[in-house]
């Protein structure tokens, strides 16, 4: 089974505190402090959420270990895995690391090849979305599949909140709503 190894490194952080500025930037003390916070969450969860991910899509993690760089400030990415601290949000971290963990089990050597019918399938049927809409749109999915099995509703929502100014994450929430998380899974599994 995969694990995520989390890992503060200073010259990478250090990158992002010269982008951002130096002011109010988290302390390399707070952020070790957070990492060591989150990898207690994360650790009563990660082995049920990463088996469930592959099961809900059929799909499985190539690696071992995946590395997650977590840092000061910056938008969340999968390529290499970088999250930024959500000091007042242990659990908004936890589910940025599970998106980004989708995105990962999604593009992973071998798993791309995998799913081609899937995407012929997303960029045909929702030809008229931006790509950033058609990527996501099995993600959130997969996603919203994961917080009804583990988290609430009241997550979800408050994840589409937080996201609702970014279009393509909006409209592909939209499009999940409309035509059902499920629905949309069973067209992900049964073309993989």
């Amino acid at each position: 089974m995969v694990k995520v190894i989390f890992r503060h490194s200073h010259s990478y952080d250090k990158l992002y505190k010269d982008i951002y500025g130096y002011k109010n930037y988290p302390t390399e003390k707070e952020i070790v402090s957070y990492i060591k916070n989150i990898q207690k969450i994360w650790a009563k969860l990660e082995n049920k959420i990463l088996k469930e991910l592959e099961n809900v899509s059929k799909l499985r993690f190539k690696e071992g270990k995946i590395i997650c760089y977590v840092i000061g400030k910056a938008i969340p990415f999968s390529d290499p895995l970088t999250i930024p601290i959500y000091k007042e949000e242990p659990n908004y971290f936890i589910d940025t690391l599970i998106h980004e963990l989708i995105h990962i089990l999604f593009t992973q050597e071998g798993n791309l090849n995998k799913a081609k019918k899937l995407w012929r399938y997303i960029f045909r049927k929702y030809k008229n979305e931006t790509f950033e809409t058609k990527i996501h749109i099995p993600l959130h999915a997969v996603h919203t599949h994961i917080y009804t099995v583990f988290f609430s509703m009241e997550r979800l929502e408050h994840d589409i909140i937080e996201l609702f100014n970014l279009r393509a994450y909006r409209r592909s929430w939209e499009i999940v709503n409309k035509d059902g998380y499920q629905n949309i899974i069973n067209e992900f599994t049964k073309r993989i």
